[in-house]
């Protein structure tokens, strides 16, 4: 029997009753309001992102930096898409691994799932390395893997003490965000209409000059913008914790893309118009472009608090909510029987306490290998999630055309093509150091999955033998 259309009778299941219906039993704490999703999102995302890689993203976009995050939001609303179509469908956790797992089968999604492992995996780390680099800007001589490991520790405390410690601060973190965002824009303002910084002007070029636009150009762009917006998929991570009754995962995934590219466009658009038409920083200084820029237009200490701010954006904040994330994806993983079953141990608080403790040591052996390896780091994370999302675009037609002969071409069939042509493209021209690595990690990936075939241990999902019944569950309703 294959799985219908959604009917009247599904909506009308509650959020246990949906996941029993795939023959699973409710084990992480129901707790994650739409709102709670909807900061998660923003907090994994980061809405001062660009603070860090405004001099970067200037100088590849010939001062347009805008208009990358612009065709950031055009390209990666089709992953968005995508993913809330399946949201909708199959309210799991564990993110491409269960949607790619059940929309086209346990295979495919088994290798889903451990593509997009290396970029949660990858994600804290590289977070981790990140924070400590900064600190040694505030204290010079101090060693970075010290602070690396204070943020872990800080990360993996507030996990372990439950989803709500975790809901309070991202709250309090995205209050934070928010407040400099708005001091931001009132010194960029100020500096404009006074004139403080000689040659800057509140001016349209930076979002779109015609004499600068190319082909190479826009392409080169799509390739940083469509990676500055990742993180809105970890929201489908908490689907198996949300109060919501229905689609909420997949409702605040394009909900929260929409507002972060609000605050991108908003913040860099501003200061683009502080650089005063400079062709390009140098690269010794396009770290901190940002953070001059905020020096010059302000005259004051404000640079600093902007600087400690960003530091603990990422090194608590962002890191806290993508260790979240991949301990539910290890949790996932491992509850179908496709990784130890010791990761899908759950504590008094309802958290999947061995898969945050694996996170925390892995985390914490990389970022000693790899400290002072931004960019390798930066280029593996980037293939693992480019990978995972190319499958997810796959299943939604499987799932959705195939298996449910749906009718809806445009969101069944366009939405997920051009998703998977854009995502495809960003990962063919990757760097080939993404590449090479994230081969090597598919290779690796076959090798765990031909042990469990092996060993006797199926990677197939658990719930797969109750399908039919949540089929029947679905069909009920049309009657």
């Amino acid at each position: 029997m294959s799985i219908r259309s959604e009917s009247p009778g599904a909506s009308e299941l509650s959020s246990q009753e949906q996941l029993e219906s795939y023959g699973y039993k409710q084990e992480l704490k129901r707790s994650v309001s739409t709102m709670d999703l909807l900061i998660y999102g923003l907090i994994f995302m980061v809405p001062i992102a660009p603070w860090a890689i405004f001099g970067t993203v200037y100088n590849a976009s010939a001062g347009m930096v805008p208009l990358v995050y612009l065709i950031g939001l055009v390209a990666m609303i089709f992953t968005a898409l995508a993913y809330a179509q399946m949201a909708k469908s199959i309210p799991l956790a564990g993110s491409v691994f269960s949607y790619v797992g059940r929309g086209i089968n346990p295979t495919f999604g088994f290798f889903a799932g451990w593509a997009i492992l290396l970029d949660y995996l990858l994600v804290p780390t590289l977070l981790y390395v990140f924070a400590a680099e900064s600190m040694i800007g505030i204290f010079p001589g101090s060693a970075r893997w010290i602070w690396a490991l204070i943020f872990v520790a800080i990360n993996t405390v507030v996990n372990l003490l439950g989803i709500s410690s975790l809901k309070r601060l991202n709250r309090v973190f995205l209050a934070i965000e928010v407040v400099f965002i708005v001091i931001f824009v009132i010194i960029a303002v100020i500096a404009l209409n006074h004139g403080t910084i000689p040659g800057a002007e509140f001016t349209t070029k930076s979002v779109w000059d015609p004499s600068k636009v190319t082909g190479p150009l826009i392409a080169s762009a799509l390739s940083i913008a469509v990676l500055s917006f990742l993180g809105f998929d970890g929201i489908s991570t908490l689907a198996e914790e949300s109060t919501g009754r229905r689609n909420s995962a997949g409702k605040a995934m394009i909900i929260a893309l929409f507002i972060v590219a609000f605050f991108f466009v908003l913040e860099t658009w501003l200061a683009s118009a502080l650089a005063a038409g400079r062709a390009s920083f140098p690269d010794s200084q396009a770290g901190n472009a940002f953070f001059d820029l905020v020096r010059e237009a302000s005259s004051s200490g404000w640079a600093t608090a902007f600087f400690v701010v960003n530091v603990l954006a990422v090194g608590i904040a962002n890191a806290m909510a993508a260790q979240a994330a991949t301990s539910r994806l290890l949790y996932s993983m491992s509850r179908d029987r496709q990784l130890p079953k010791f990761l899908s141990r759950i504590n008094s608080r309802q958290v999947p306490q061995a898969a945050i403790l694996t996170v925390s040591v892995i985390s914490a052996v990389l970022v000693l290998f790899f400290v002072g390896q931004i960019n390798l780091i930066t280029s593996l994370v980037n293939f693992g999630a480019l990978f995972g999302f190319m499958l997810l675009h796959v299943s939604v037609i499987v799932h959705y055309l195939v298996r449910k002969r749906s009718k809806n071409y445009l969101l069944h069939l366009v939405v997920p093509v051009v998703g998977f042509l854009i995502i495809g493209y960003v990962l063919v021209n990757a760097d080939i150091l993404a590449k090479i690595g994230g081969i090597v990690w598919l290779i690796v990936g076959l090798g765990v999955y031909l042990f469990y075939r092996r060993s006797g241990r199926k990677t197939t999902t658990l719930g797969e033998d109750t399908m039919d019944v949540a089929s029947a569950v679905r069909e009920g309703g049309e009657r």
